[in-house]
């Protein structure tokens, strides 16, 4: 059974819920155990009238004949009515195109016979996304792919409200990480706002809000979303690889020259605090210049040792 017609959008873009489609609701339905045995016992009655009429002959065997039919028909339509619910799948019952109400208990259980039963799987299911190529909000081209964890929660919208509920969900998971890829940088670049490298558990806190707007149409819930794949795209990954490194190696430098600056800080301050030897200005800029150039160096330096006058 397909869907009768696709959402309409609203505002934001976001598929909105349809108005000619109504939420699940439990449909009727009786214990398919007793409606078995019932079953089976009327072909077997049948099948004994059938019996006894080819050994009556006249106008009993008649009389024979039409109950035996009446059981036979009486036993298809107990049969017809039984439907298996297995664990993890739904059916939905729909009786002249009207929607009668999903079973969800599971076990044999009968339903009218002349309604439709489609069966909707309700398991926990995976998507993966393709690797999408997208430019990010500085326009840098990237590479994405998520994985969707996702279940059917109602069972009448995911078969009225859309032609395919399984297909809604991966174009509309596609839709929404392009969308949060295009709405972040990759890179924060050491500022405040939120990037898809540095705040990943954020941004698939987002991405999953996303989705559940856009497949709540569907009748699906939105479990969990991971991002599976986040890099540069191959044309620029060499260029934005020489700009991490450059990154980190100012950064690194940085953080020498704060602790060389600390540590020139630290040993005037013990050699004035100790009155180990008096330094003027000019000695103390030639000590700093020394200390730092020993500091920050990246090639070990060669001691020389002053065996004359101080001055």
């Amino acid at each position: 059974m397909t869907a009768q017609t696709h959402a309409a959008g609203t505002a934001d873009g976001t598929p909105a819920t349809p108005s000619q489609s109504m939420p699940e609701r439990a449909a009727r339905f009786l214990p398919g155990i007793p409606m078995l045995v019932l079953g089976i016992a009327l072909l077997i009655g049948a099948a004994v009238l059938f019996w006894l009429a080819s050994n009556h002959p006249g106008t009993a065997a008649h009389a024979l004949v039409w109950a035996g039919v009446l059981l036979v028909l009486a036993g298809i339509f107990a049969v017809r009515g039984l439907t298996p619910v297995v664990p993890g799948r739904a059916h939905v019952v729909q009786l002249f195109g009207q929607y009668r109400g999903t079973i969800r208990r599971q076990g044999l259980q009968w339903v009218n016979p002349f309604t439709t039963r489609i069966p909707v799987s309700t398991r926990v299911r995976n998507l993966e996304s393709a690797l999408a190529k997208v430019n990010d909000s500085d326009g840098n081209p990237i590479e994405i792919a998520a994985v969707v964890v996702w279940e059917v929660q109602d069972t009448a919208f995911a078969t009225y409200a859309v032609d395919d509920y399984t297909r809604f969900v991966a174009i509309q998971a596609e839709t929404a990480i392009r969308h949060i890829a295009s709405s972040y940088p990759y890179d924060s670049r050491e500022s405040d706002r939120l990037s898809l490298r540095d705040n990943a558990e954020e941004i698939t806190q987002r991405l999953a809000a996303e989705l559940t707007d856009r497949v709540r149409t569907a009748g699906v819930r939105v479990i969990e979303t991971r991002l599976t794949r986040l890099s540069y795209a191959p044309e620029i990954a060499q260029a934005m690889l020489r700009q991490q490194q450059a990154s980190a190696v100012v950064a690194a430098r940085q953080r020498i020259v704060e602790g060389a600056v600390g540590m020139v800080r630290l040993a005037l301050q013990r050699l004035d605090e100790e009155d180990v030897v008096d330094l003027d200005e000019e000695r103390k800029a030639a000590m700093v210049s020394n200390l730092l150039v020993v500091l920050c160096s990246e090639q070990a330096t060669q001691q020389v040792v002053n065996a004359g006058s101080l001055y």
